[in-house]
């Protein structure tokens, strides 16, 4: 039994995991990767096996640094269903497609630019299409928590609750093994307990093979109060004092949910005024209504925030925003709104056009609530860049920058270590993935020092034998 480690080795994006047997090859996730020219050099690269081959795909979530490359995979030849929760297949409807939408508009974009520079350049092709995107959704079986599925003969699958968003799961694999199984063990990406929407993660007791991610491996967030009042510092001083506006960047599924919910129960609590929201995402909307329609699925908090909306007059204005004139539009508001858009890491969609018309304005804020993988535009505000090119022009930055990150869908070091303490015996192997190099080898030594287990950091496509 190999398992290949195809993406998420060394870095946050391009999450997936090959397991070859002798009777059996299959992928857990196929995610895209994010973050300048050497992420789409390697989205674009051919597979590393033949996607003929591949019987099937077990699916943790639906953010697109897992889910992101499956339209590509299908278009190349796999035939395979991919396993994944009822959730996660809703909002792979919405956002696969949405993904597909704007591979074709960048590159539309791009070949329209490389025509103006040069006569006979060769256009470019989207990493897949809207077409392509629609065929990948049929292949896909809708799976509940809790259930063990048999995906192939000898494997066995189920579900866990990951708490990371909507839909999200740890995986738990039986791979049969001579005359017994060995257990192998996804962890996905693992919510921060505590965090709005989800429910806390499931608990896993036993593996014999652990995957690990390592996205906040290195640090502790800050508490949930202090977090709090550093955002409604944030909203009030802009608002309020300088007259500006919030834009705030979120990935559309989870993040933005988030959000909406916390300015909902904060404004309940009076600590935030009056305030028009916009939520500038036609994805955002669709997402935030299949939220609604798996309410079993949220947390206590989450379901009496729900029922004080739909019981008063006195609440704050949600508007979503779908077309693009009425996108455009938001451009000319000077003060007094809060608009939440994509993309979270600030390097495609609308968010681009919102952060064009109020970087350079002194008076504005930017609210960044969430990981910003390395050469991404997001990243490059967090780092203090004091002047940024958008859509090829020189932006100045001069609104203030605020890194909220209290409201990671991730957990952090101390989350990590405490979900390992359940398991009642060190796994076999562990291996470190999902974060850059410095988080996962800060959680590979917390991992010695504190539970004296030893963990591996895999590298890009390393192979081990399990």
């Amino acid at each position: 039994m190999k398992l290949t480690f195809l993406g998420a080795a060394g870095e946050v994006t391009g999450s997936s995991y090959l397991i070859e047997t002798d009777d059996v090859r299959f992928l857990v996730d196929c995610g895209m990767f994010q973050g300048g020219q050497e992420a789409d050099k390697k989205n674009r690269t051919a597979f590393k096996y033949d996607p003929k081959t591949i019987d099937f795909v077990v699916l943790t979530h639906a953010h697109i640094d897992h889910s992101g490359l499956l339209p590509r995979l299908s278009a190349w030849g796999f035939r395979g269903p991919v396993y994944c929760t009822t959730a996660t297949a809703d909002l792979l409807q919405v956002m696969l497609k949405d993904s597909a939408y704007i591979q074709e508009k960048e590159i539309e974009w791009r070949n329209q630019a490389r025509r103006r520079s040069s006569q006979s350049a060769q256009d470019l092709a989207p990493l897949y299409t809207v077409t392509q995107a629609e065929a990948l959704l049929k292949q896909l079986r809708r799976v509940d928590y809790n259930t063990e599925i048999n995906p192939h003969p000898g494997i066995r699958c189920c579900f866990r609750d990951a708490g990371h968003i909507l839909g999200s799961a740890i995986i738990e694999l039986w791979v049969k093994k001579g005359g017994g199984y060995k257990k192998i063990v996804f962890s996905g990406d693992l919510g921060q307990p505590g965090h709005p929407i989800v429910r806390d993660p499931a608990i896993i007791r036993h593996a014999d093979v652990l995957l690990i991610e390592s996205t906040y491996g290195n640090r502790l967030h800050r508490s949930m109060p202090d977090t709090l009042d550093e955002l409604v510092f944030a909203i009030n001083d802009t608002l309020i004092t300088k007259g500006g506006n919030v834009i705030i960047p979120a990935f559309t599924v989870g993040r933005t949910q988030d959000l909406l919910f916390l300015l909902i129960d904060l404004y309940r609590q009076g600590r935030l005024g009056e305030m028009t929201i916009y939520v500038d995402s036609p994805m955002a909307q669709a997402a935030t209504e299949i939220t609604l329609k798996h309410i079993a699925l949220l947390d206590r908090e989450s379901t009496e925030a729900l029922q004080w909306m739909n019981s008063t007059t006195q609440k704050p204005r949600i508007q979503f925003v779908q077309d693009i004139e009425e996108s455009m539009r938001l451009n000319h508001i000077k003060h007094g709104i809060v608009i939440i858009s994509a993309s979270g890491m600030c390097d495609a969609g609308r968010i681009k056009h919102h952060l064009k018309y109020n970087l350079d304005r002194p008076e504005c804020s930017i609210l960044i609530t969430g990981f910003q993988a390395e050469r991404t535009l997001g990243r490059r505000l967090v780092d203090g860049a004091k002047q940024v090119k958008i859509f090829g022009q020189d932006i100045q930055v001069k609104a203030t920058i605020y890194t909220i990150g209290g409201l990671s869908a991730h957990a952090d070091q101390a989350d990590l270590l405490n979900w390992l303490r359940h398991f009642e015996k060190m796994p076999e192997k562990i291996f470190v993935v999902h974060g850059e190099l410095s988080n996962s080898m800060a959680l590979a030594d917390a991992i010695r020092d504190k539970l004296h287990w030893h963990a591996s950091l895999p590298e890009y496509l390393s192979v081990v034998t399990l």
